[in-house]
């Protein structure tokens, strides 16, 4: 892994693990961000903040607190480091943590939109240029506010782009170029990556794409897995074993869909015996799809382990977005693959078990194997 570009406020300070510099005036008064508390500098808030020994609290560089002496004054790189070292938030520095946080949500909100717009991915040079901040500091506010680096949430837009213009383009070159593609070899090269199949055979509703599935029994009634050539697409639980068929050839409507044959059957059966002991886990290559947003909700629930649960409202504070909940309900409700990412285990905020697609006594029941 490559060091992050140093910034002008860089020191083993800023940096958890690294011995502080040694205390005393001169310690700190020919540090640059002594200078910028001095001068109570608001360009600097959000790249560090400084903490007091001798009160116990730490405050942003602007703040208008009166100036400690400089041998009390010790130095983190976020209010997160500062309370894992023991300092509290002083009176001015709760608010003033609330005003950077939603400044920086301004300026990640606007660089979503730009890039969104843009013809070209721009890169982190240009968004952090608009967005007034240096490379490094707007990589970090932009991946702590939606969990995804600029590189990555621009990929995952245009990727989504591209299945909206694939079904509605008269080719597919043209629906390359319609969500921004410039290079057709560059978009092949990992086209697997981001359709799960070739992207002609994607605009065909998955022809010429061959799925294999099979349907099984288990003590929650019919359940249903396909498999494309990415790894498992689907898992579906029911009472109607034609219904979770029908349902698989409304996603594909001209995938060559093809019945398990024996050696399907295993991953089948693996599937199976993870939703009669969960306990044994899931080790299975999956195929999944969706925008960037749900793509972040569903990583975040495979984190939650085993015999827990979280709310609505926890998961959309760990994508970044605290204020997305009923986003982060549809993004539930969109997965496709049931116990292997298991939005079985979100509940509402009361503990409320709340909705489930594939029927709340099952949910209810998966919880309850789960606890034992």
């Amino acid at each position: 892994m490559t060091d992050k570009p140093a910034s002008a406020f860089d020191s083993p300070a800023t940096h958890p693990g690294r011995k502080p510099p040694d205390s005393g005036p001169g310690a700190v008064d020919g540090d640059p961000r002594w200078a910028a508390v001095t001068r109570r500098d608001p360009a600097a808030d959000g790249q560090f903040v400084y903490a007091v020994r001798t009160t116990g609290v730490y405050a942003r560089p602007s703040s208008a607190a009166r100036l400690p002496r400089p041998e009390n004054v010790e130095f983190f790189a976020t209010p997160a480091e500062a309370e894992a070292a023991g300092y509290r938030a002083s009176r001015r520095a709760a608010p003033d943590r609330s005003a950077v946080a939603a400044r920086h949500a301004q300026l990640v909100a606007a660089a979503c939109g730009f890039i969104r717009d843009a013809p070209e991915r721009p890169g982190l040079d240009v968004l952090a240029a608009r967005a007034g901040l240096a490379p490094h500091h707007f990589h970090r506010v932009f991946k702590a506010a939606t969990g995804l680096t600029p590189a990555a949430y621009a990929r995952a837009h245009r990727a989504q782009l591209l299945r909206d213009r694939l079904g509605e383009a008269r080719s597919v070159t043209d629906g390359l170029h319609e969500a921004g593609f410039g290079s057709s070899s560059r978009f092949y090269e990992t086209a697997g990556e981001r359709l799960g199949m070739r992207p002609g055979e994607y605009r065909a509703g998955g022809a010429g794409t061959e799925i294999r599935f099979a349907v099984g029994e288990c003590s929650l009634g019919s359940i249903l897995v396909a498999c494309s050539g990415r790894g498992i697409c689907a898992i579906a639980l029911g009472d109607d074993p034609d219904g979770l068929v029908r349902e698989l050839q409304d996603q594909f409507p001209k995938a060559g869909l093809v019945g398990g044959d024996a050696g399907f059957e295993a991953v089948v059966a693996a599937v199976v015996g993870f939703v009669e002991d969960p306990a044994i886990g899931l080790e299975l290559p999956l195929d999944v799809r969706g925008t960037a947003f749900q793509e972040r909700v569903w990583q975040v629930l495979r984190q939650i382990p085993v015999g827990s649960t979280a709310s609505y409202t926890e998961i959309a504070r760990r994508t970044g977005r605290p204020a997305a909940v009923r986003a982060v309900a549809r993004a539930c409700g969109g997965n496709r693959l049931a116990v292997a990412i298991p939005c079985h285990r979100v509940v509402r905020q009361d503990g409320d078990l709340s909705g489930y697609r594939w029927g709340v006594e099952r949910k209810r029941e998966l919880l309850r194997r789960e606890r034992e």
